[in-house]
């Protein structure tokens, strides 16, 4: 089993797509934005995939990164591995560490493990190459009963662990657990520290894939080889309340019983929006609510991830196919509030704590707590910017809003709220 290092939950990623962070979509011009990451509270820098990317059956115009046709290989239009290096030891210097897409699920269609390994891949009942499930129509399925495979994979991130500093592993889930273990293990032989991010996957893609007949692993063997996990076996909950569809006190119930099975160690990150997501502008247009939130997903036990973009609001989905770089504007930056709230969860949120929410769904107001015996953090955050009454678990006494140093009292276990998010520490 997994021995995970809980410091993890009060870290910071942020998520790079390097074809559409900057006009130019290289390592060498990310390096000019690095300062600026690193101001958000930036830890771990995750660039997704940055290998060449497959021609055949391509979607769009330059095709997904997640087609990816050689892992030991860089994409070219990136630059190159020298480039890439260079770029990490950038990354190094400014305190943060890089983490790199691993997409071991399948390939594109004209990758070199079709034409050297073709044994290495799943087929369908004709015999075909193809996928288990979904329309994912630029990738063919690898098949892991294939044991070669395995030490082909494993090489493959033990050359990539010389350069970075772990991985983040897309659609983990429909990878076994025994080769993630096995690949941990023998990386730690190059980095011991290697952080290793499972994209974990909603729970209707497992009943889907058992119904199929088809393996899939859960998120509780998941953490068998991985330090953290995606949140959706829970972001159902979440994506019904957006849609008015759900409660949001539903959401709530679901991420207190995440706190209650999961193993005591476990580490989930936490974000509004990921490169698979709409984005949280489009999803709250209205900032202020949308400020409610990105607190709330800052307060909430695991670790925060940004992606490039959100610190500007953007509205559109960056489209994963084509040259879209996102839009830069200043007039909607909310780079103070996330720097307020990066060194808020840093130097305040204990990393050890149970968390607990509550939600009035007809206030649409959250009451979350943080409680590890010696510390206690509150947070009041207003879903629907509502203002109004609310009832916390609290002394009555004076509190700081941390979030923008205002005072504010609790009498009789009441607090007024006026649409604000608040983050409060009581001891």
């Amino acid at each position: 089993m997994k021995k995970r290092d809980i410091f993890l939950r009060g870290q910071i990623i942020y998520s790079v797509y390097l074809r559409n962070h900057t006009p130019e979509g290289t390592f060498s011009a990310l390096e000019g934005d690095l300062d600026r990451i690193r101001e958000l509270g930036t830890d771990i820098v995750w660039l997704m995939p940055i290998h060449p990317i497959g021609q055949l059956n391509k979607k769009g115009s330059l095709g997904c990164p997640y087609s990816i046709s050689d892992y030991r290989a860089v994409n070219p239009e990136y630059g190159t591995l020298d480039d890439l290096k260079h770029l990490v030891d950038e990354i190094h210097a400014r305190g943060m560490l890089c983490i790199i897409d691993v997409v071991y699920n399948h390939t594109s269609h004209d990758s070199v493990l079709v034409k050297e390994h073709p044994e290495y891949f799943f087929r369908k009942e004709d015999g075909s190459f193809g996928n288990r499930y979904g329309d994912w129509t630029d990738v063919l399925d690898l098949d892991y009963s294939a044991k070669e495979l395995w030490d082909y994979q494993i090489e493959t991130l033990v050359q990539w662990a010389h350069i970075v500093d772990g991985f983040r592993c897309d659609v983990a889930s429909c990878v076994p657990a025994e080769f993630w273990e096995q690949a941990v293990s023998e990386v730690a032989k190059v980095n011991p520290d290697a952080i290793w991010l499972a994209e974990s996957v909603y729970t209707g893609h497992i009943q889907f894939a058992r119904e199929c007949g088809y393996p899939v692993t859960t998120d509780i063997d998941l953490y068998r080889a991985f330090d953290m996990e995606y949140p959706y076996d829970v972001q159902d909950y979440f994506d019904r309340y957006v849609k008015g569809e759900g409660k949001l006190s539903d959401y709530m119930n679901m991420l207190n019983y995440q706190d209650q099975v999961f193993p005591s160690d476990y580490i989930k990150i936490r974000f509004l929006e990921n490169h698979d997501t709409p984005r949280a502008s489009h999803r709250f247009p209205d900032t202020e609510q949308m400020l409610n939130w990105l607190a709330f997903v800052y307060f909430q036990k695991g670790t925060t991830m940004l992606y490039g973009g959100q610190e500007w609001q953007n509205v559109e989905y960056c489209s994963l196919f084509d040259k879209d770089v996102f839009i830069r504007d200043l007039s909607k930056d909310i780079t103070p509030q996330m720097k307020k709230l990066g060194k808020i969860k840093k130097e305040v949120l204990p990393v050890d704590a149970a968390f607990s929410a509550q939600a009035d769904d007809e206030s649409g107001i959250v009451t979350a707590y943080l409680a590890n015996g010696r510390s206690l953090i509150a947070g009041v955050f207003c879903m629907e910017k509502k203002s109004g009454t609310v009832s916390v678990n609290v002394p009555d006494a004076e509190y700081v809003n941390l979030i923008n140093d205002s005072t504010f009292t609790v009498t009789n276990g009441q607090l007024k709220v006026n649409g604000a998010p608040m983050i409060f520490k009581v001891r």
